[in-house]
């Protein structure tokens, strides 16, 4: 008899704490789902002229966020073309977010 009350209280245990996490996961992979941007082409990279080019196959106007290697904003503009200037950053490495349209993306990018 004892031995069913504790299967039975495990069972409950295991279940309340399993479900909540796989929840969470599942909110967690919804979160992360980005439309990508088709045909994103990013170069020179390593960059070493303060110029990046950053094109695609819509080519419309984008949002670009530029982040240190600490997660800090450091730049945050739009631009119309293709060219991106990042003369004013430091030499470093730097994550990327691209957003066109409701297209997103996020690369790395190097800054000598």
């Amino acid at each position: 008899m004892k031995q069913k009350y504790l299967i039975a209280f495990l069972l409950i245990g295991f279940l309340m704490f399993a479900a909540p996490a796989t929840a969470q996961e599942s909110a967690r992979a919804a979160q992360h789902t980005e439309t990508p941007i088709e045909g994103l082409s990013i170069y020179p990279n390593p960059v070493t002229g303060g110029k990046v080019f950053i094109s695609s196959s819509k080519n419309h106007d984008k949002i670009i966020e530029i982040y240190n290697v600490l997660g800090k904003s450091v730049y945050k503009t739009r631009i119309r073309g293709r060219e991106l200037d990042v003369s004013t950053l430091a030499p470093g490495i730097y994550i990327l977010k691209i957003q066109e349209d409701k297209a997103r993306a996020t690369r790395k990018i190097v800054v000598k």
